[in-house]
Formats: structure tokens, sequence, C-alpha cells
């Protein structure tokens, strides 16, 4: 029977950390042949062309060679590798460190953690590489057109006790966005709802049933046919905010997604989704104080 207590996770690469994929109890055929099955993106050849080059390794820390039989329950560690990466003519804002806490101020269109066509071009492994911090990690994520304020953990040891911060809800979230302004709908608001994967995987939206996203609004400044609104967060689904807002007839503007998909060409980050993750407010549980941080960025009515 497997036994994870052996199991030995390669280091990471360049601020990039190994993926991982663990072979079922059975199976026939070699190494190459279950991955080539299994993960099919890569083609047979860079497989092999991984392998040979010591880029596969399993959960003792071998190298793991082409023709190796397949061995069931086993864990395999690979680095992933892009041809290229699209170009972000952005960079990411460190705005604290200390001992357990980074936080950086995020540019529209960079990702938190690599995912896709992202690796090395991602505000996670950026911020490995420029801090010389192997173990950084994020307590939470926004969406790659999303900017502002993302918190990482710096340390194993401490991380735990600021998960703890998001998942009892004890983080005040405030975020900017700018939207069409409706004289018909009374502010400050709450929104509540239930929110699900719609068909297209990469969206979501709103079903019946019990509410399980919850957002307050208010609005702070309103010129011509657009305002600024303040959106707090008190649940922390994906995609909440802009399900929200389109939801009442409000899309955020320049949203690719909602209310369709209207993504820009390759390369334009002409039009930025205005949404800012503005503030992150919370008592730290270490130190008994009365933490804030504050966005450098702002978000221009039109």
């Amino acid at each position: 029977m497997h036994n994870p207590v052996h199991s030995h996770l390669p280091p990471p690469r360049h601020g990039v950390g190994p993926s991982c994929v663990a072979l079922p109890h059975r199976g026939e055929g070699s190494m190459l042949d279950f991955l080539t099955q299994r993960l099919p993106v890569v083609t047979r050849e860079e497989w092999r062309q991984r392998m040979l080059a010591g880029d596969v390794v399993d959960e003792r820390g071998h190298s793991v060679a082409p023709e190796r039989p397949f061995e069931g329950g086993l864990r395999l560690y690979y680095y992933r590798s892009l041809v290229a990466e699209p170009a972000l003519p952005f960079s990411e804002t460190v705005l604290h460190q200390d001992d357990h806490l980074v936080v950086a101020d995020k540019p529209h269109f960079m990702p938190v953690t690599p995912a896709g066509r992202y690796l090395h071009t991602t505000l996670l492994v950026r911020l490995k590489l420029k801090l010389g911090l192997p173990e950084l990690t994020p307590l939470h994520r926004i969406d790659r057109d999303t900017a502002g304020l993302v918190m990482f953990s710096v340390q194993q040891r401490t991380r735990g006790i600021y998960q703890a911060l998001f998942r009892e809800r004890q983080i005040i979230k405030h975020y900017d966005a700018i939207a069409p302004w409706r004289a018909d709908l009374a502010f400050p608001r709450d929104h509540a709802s239930r929110l699900e994967e719609s068909p297209q995987f990469f969206r979501m939206h709103e079903v019946p049933g019990e509410s399980n996203s919850h957002t307050h609004m208010q609005v702070l400044q309103v010129v011509g046919d657009w305002a600024l609104y303040r959106l707090s967060p008190v649940t922390g689904k994906r995609h909440q905010l802009r399900v929200h807002m389109a939801a009442l007839g409000l899309p955020l503007r320049n949203d690719p997604l909602y209310p369709v998909v209207n993504d820009a060409p390759e390369g334009d980050h002409s039009r930025p989704l205005q949404l800012l993750a503005r503030s992150l407010a919370f008592v730290d549980p270490l130190t008994g104080e009365h933490r804030v941080f504050e966005s450098r960025q702002s978000l221009s009515l039109p």
C-alpha cells in the first residue's frame, strides 16, 4: 500500500514549484504511457524529453525513466514549461513585508498563481524571486482581471493562523468598482444569492436556492451615466462581485465575462476591468494589532 510518509517534494525551480499527479492503484504499460494518456496536452515526445532530462521524479526523489514500468499508487512530480508566455508591461508593488506576511498591490491582467498560459509572469512567482521567499503562499485570490491587494503567508509555521482569518470571515475587504448608474435602485443595499458554476465552466451564475453569497454595496460618486461603487463582500465566492453587479443590471465597466463573454485580443491591455481590491483590515492574531492595508491604485470615472 502507498505510504505518503516517505514522499519527497522536489524543490522549486526559478520560483515555480513542481506539479503532482497520483497514479491510480491499477494500470499497465510504462510511466511514459501513463503520462501521455493522463496529460495529453504535452506530447509523448515532449514527455520523453522531460523524463530524460530528469524533469520527472517520483515521491522518493528518484528520476523517472520513460521505460520504467507503471507503479500503482505512486506520486510523480514534474515541472511545467511554456514555450512562450504573454508579455505583461506592468509590475506589482510590495506594500508590506514582515516575518509572517507580505502584502502586494497587483496590477490588472496579472494572475496571482500559475495557470494556463501564465507561469513566471504571475504575482506569486515574481514575488518569490524578487523577495527570496521560497515558502511564499497566497492567503486568498483575486481574479487576473482585478487589480489591488493580495496578502501572502511567508512561512508555513504561522500560515494556518492567518488562513483562519479568511475562513472565519475576520478580514474586512473593500473593493472599488465602476459601473452604470441606475437612479431606480436604492443604495446602500445588500445583495444575496446562490452562485454556482455555469455550463461555461469559467463563468458563475445565480441559481434558485439558499443563498451562499452576500455583498454589501454603496455608491461613492456619480458622474453622468456612471458611478463609483464600494463593494464589500461578506462571502468569497468566485466572481461574486462581478455576478452580483451584473444581476442588478450594473455590469462592471470593461468586464470581459459578464453579462456576455467579450475577451480583448491577446496583448490588448487598453480595457482593464474596473474593479480594484481597495483595502484589507483585520486584527493580527499574533500581535493583537489592528492592521489596515490600502491599495495605491485608483479607478477613474469616465
